[in-house]
């Protein structure tokens, strides 16, 4: 989906560096700190006469450490880039892009990851 490729760019431009790795779907074999591209849910949100959907994105974020400090600003880097995103895709416009979640949480000793969602509506063009 092209809203997937755009989250995709936006990451790897702003968190690239930082990142060892971002990833459609789980990643195996991933070192920390790195980025999985959750599944895209979708629904119809079409005009009288524009196609349109309503998209919900999930990035989850992983990290290693004693603390959630760098996770917590690599969270909410991300979270600035998508929110950044060109309204204008290929065939689509971006109405709105709304944060819908940001939650950080423990998943093992020393081992945290934060999920990011947001709601997107667009309208095609």
């Amino acid at each position: 989906m092209i809203f997937q490729a755009a989250i995709i760019g936006a990451l790897g431009n702003a968190l690239g560096a930082r990142l060892n790795g971002i990833y459609e779907g789980p990643a195996v074999k991933a070192t920390a700190p790195f980025a999985e591209i959750g599944e895209l849910a979708s629904i119809d949100w079409s005009t009288k006469d524009t196609e349109g959907r309503e998209l919900r994105s999930l990035v989850q974020v992983r990290d290693r450490g004693e603390s959630a400090a760098r996770l917590q600003t690599l969270a909410r880097d991300a979270d600035a880039a998508i929110r950044a995103l060109d309204p204008v895709l290929t065939g689509w416009r971006i109405i709105s892009l709304v944060l819908v979640r940001n939650r950080i949480v423990r998943s093992g000793v020393g081992q945290w990851s934060a999920l990011i969602e947001h709601r997107v509506r667009m309208l095609a063009e």
